[in-house]
């Protein structure tokens, strides 16, 4: 499906996790996964080598699932090209997130940044998305760069972004604003490159306000639930910080796109990297949650009060601020499997990282059994789709999309 821009295109705004989805932007995995080895499958963040064809099977059928039901998916690598197309800027920016003197040599950067500028749109998406090896590079070695001659030819002159297929966590959206974050381990730091010249330079995107830019601090979207309109959660852990989440709110309160911020210390490990690894929202007064973390869960509420600034209270439990927040009685929620072990099995196969696609209608792994027939049972119909490859770095659909517009709820 193409991504270029109708002339009756909806607008684009996000104000909670379940108005009805319009338009989301997912990346289909490419080559950047076949750069994955042992020998680099850790640092890269995955936990397993997956196949690749597989994995682009799985995501086919996640993107069908949403146009069936009336979703736009705009792809990642068309609207990098696009982009790159339309705009020369956008190209040189591409290239300088991508070339670094610091590692290569101001020589050697400056031959390979001189090649790029003369690459093919989608030649250079490409090489900014999968990377180049030494061994790829399109000239002859120079005598003169002890770089190059001191790496072997398999080692990345340009690295790899296999986590691009996770478009969650290098933008969001608020209201009519997208927000840039700041990723927090080095694997990942240049994605949010391509998102930035994407929402700079695109057709599509001229217009649009930035919520947020974060070059120090490190926030990622997979820590930010937008519970309802004005009520954003943000999880503070293995990938977010305390800073992080601070002055996203601060600077939500300044453009007035949020009015309570929740701020969640969550346990900082591999298995809890984000918030929406333990909780995900499936309907507008409901959520799924790991069972483990429901009763110890906390949050400190930020507010903005009208006239005296900023106030800072709690941590006080999550659940019942939330719903303090929202507005309403009680939130229902969902346990992830049906006991101990099970909660924890599914847990870890993302079982709570579900992406709703209306109110009470979620996208979710099939092999997350006993979560989908307990979400069933509370009245949420569940969209399942496989995940066996996409899973094997650590992100269920909603970590595998970023909404671009819902309707409001």
């Amino acid at each position: 499906m193409g991504t270029k821009a109708a002339p009756t295109a909806r607008p684009f705004s996000v104000t909670s996790e379940v108005g009805a989805l319009r338009t989301v932007l997912l990346h289909r995995p490419g080559d950047e996964l076949r750069r994955l080895t042992p020998r680099n499958n850790d640092q890269l963040l995955f936990d397993a080598i997956p196949w690749v064809e597989r994995a682009q099977q799985e995501h086919d059928i996640f993107a069908e699932v949403l146009r069936r039901r009336g979703v736009e998916v705009l792809l990642l690598a068309e609207v990098l090209t696009e982009t790159i197309q339309v705009s020369g800027a956008a190209r040189i920016q591409g290239i300088s997130g991508a070339v670094n003197a610091r590692r290569l040599g101001h020589l050697l950067a400056d031959e390979l940044a001189a090649y790029l500028r003369g690459v093919p749109a989608p030649e250079l998406a490409q090489i900014l998305m999968s990377g180049m090896t030494f061994d790829e590079l399109p000239f002859g070695a120079d005598a003169t760069s002890l770089v190059r001659r001191m790496h072997h030819g398999h080692d990345f002159v340009i690295d790899p972004l296999p986590n691009l297929l996770f478009t969650r966590d290098s933008s969001f959206w608020i209201g009519p604003r997208v927000a840039i974050t700041s990723l927090a381990l080095p694997a990942r730091a240049r994605e949010t490159s391509l998102t930035d010249l994407i929402y700079a330079f695109h057709p599509r995107f001229l217009g649009v306000r930035r919520a947020y830019e974060s070059h120090t601090a490190p926030i990622e979207g997979g820590d930010v639930l937008l519970l309802a309109p004005g009520v954003v959660a943000v999880g503070v852990g293995e990938r977010t910080t305390a800073a992080g989440a601070e002055a996203l709110a601060r600077s939500l309160f300044e453009d007035d796109l949020a009015r309570t911020v929740l701020v969640v210390p969550i346990a900082q490990t591999r298995a809890t990297m984000h918030l929406d690894t333990v909780c995900t929202m499936v309907d507008v007064d409901a959520v799924v949650m790991y069972p483990a973390i429901q009763d110890e869960l906390r949050a400190f509420t930020i507010r903005k009060e009208e006239g005296r600034g900023v106030s800072i209270s709690g941590p006080d439990p999550f659940l019942r601020v939330a719903a303090e927040a929202m507005g309403i009685g009680k939130l229902r929620v969902v346990d992830t499997g049906l006991d101990g072990v099970t909660a924890e099995r599914e847990q870890w196969d993302d079982g709570n990282n579900t992406l709703a696609l209306a109110p009470g209608v979620v996208v979710a792994y099939e092999r997350n059994e006993n979560t989908n027939a307990r979400l069933e049972d509370a009245g949420i119909e569940v969209l399942r789709i496989p995940g066996s490859e996409l899973g094997s770095g650590r992100g269920g659909p909603r970590c595998l999309s970023c909404p671009l517009s819902r309707d409001e709820v």
